[in-house]
């Protein structure tokens, strides 16, 4: 097993690799998906979020076509700068290791977050062509899946990583919770999302936890939260309550400055989980006849809006005026 400590660099280059990868596929979906972002078929107006109005509609294969292609451009892209860039010692054969117990499963819900967000922006983007939802939306789990493979075949062909099952199965649960729903309920009604504040840890090992203001938000797990939000009205369709009003549950974790728990101990922290509970807003759900404003709910609606807090951990209940 690789001494963590003296391969600081080996997670370094690691998040930083995934955390850009993230960027540029979600970056470029979120740009197509707003520009070709339907007319009659938009997410915020209906209740079923993904209404099948494609069946009479003869598919823009030339469109489909298209968006193939700079699928294939990005996944290939991402395959070659990858191997070039970030994996500069020589691949040498195959290996797996089993780094589920690092940074107290936090990286995994990364790996979820992103796939189904991977997955839900090309959903988006595939429903202007006139597909049938079926398609459309098994477009989107395969991408969440496929966008983040290279990677972990790379790292499996790689002498300091090691292909990562736990990351694999987190890409593949990312996809299913998105398709899941859909096949379930017709719709979305469980939105995982994001949130970021800035900690003092990062300080104290800036190399591994980042010493820029862009590298801390990407790398400094302290400060992540991963959320779930959804609305009681979507379950309970003659409640009253709004649906773009959601209750949120977040995961987080404090003291952790190594991957290793123990690590971690010896430097003097003592790592923990925090837990959460407060309020959201399902951007998808508010109404208006604004194309630009339902693109950018769409898009926004991956990361939690700030909000008052509970946060429940082993030193008990805080509340949190105003949390992010």
């Amino acid at each position: 097993m690789v001494d963590i400590d003296e391969k600081i660099y080996v997670y370094k280059v690691r998040l930083i690799s995934r955390q850009r990868k993230f960027i540029l596929s979600i970056g470029l979906l979120s740009f197509f998906a707003t520009v070709l972002l339907p007319d009659n078929r938009v997410y915020a107006q209906s209740d079923s979020i993904f209404v099948d109005t494609t069946k009479a509609v003869r598919p823009n294969y030339k469109m489909l076509r298209g968006i193939f292609a700079g699928q294939s451009v990005l996944y290939l892209g991402s395959i070659y700068g990858l191997s070039k860039s970030w994996y500069k010692n020589s691949l040498t054969n195959f290996t797996v290791q089993d780094d589920s117990h690092e940074w107290l499963q936090m990286d995994k819900m990364g790996h979820v977050y992103t796939s189904y967000q991977i997955a839900r922006h090309t959903a988006a983007l595939y429903q202007k062509t006139g597909i049938s939802k079926k398609q459309m939306l098994i477009y989107g789990a395969i991408s969440g899946i496929i966008f983040q493979t290279p990677i972990e075949i790379l790292d499996g062909f790689s002498p300091d990583y090691g292909f990562s099952p736990g990351d694999m199965a987190a890409n593949i649960t990312g996809s299913v919770l998105f398709l899941g729903q859909i096949a379930l309920w017709d719709e979305i009604r469980i939105q995982p999302k994001f949130s970021f504040h800035y900690t003092s840890l990062a300080a104290v090992r800036p190399e591994l936890l980042g010493s820029s203001f862009s590298e801390r938000w990407l790398k400094d797990y302290n400060g992540q939260t991963y959320w779930l939000s959804a609305s009681p009205g979507s379950f309970f369709k003659n409640s009253g309550w709004p649906k773009w009003l959601c209750f949120s549950i977040g995961y987080g974790i404090n003291n952790m400055v190594s991957a290793e728990r123990y690590k971690s101990v010896e430097m003097g922290y003592i790592p923990y989980r925090q837990y959460y509970l407060s309020l959201d807003i399902d951007l998808t759900k508010i109404k208006t006849k604004s194309k630009l404003l339902k693109a950018i709910g769409f898009m926004a609606n991956s990361i939690k809006i700030p909000a008052p807090a509970l946060q429940i951990s082993k030193n008990g209940v805080d509340f949190k005026p105003f949390y992010f």
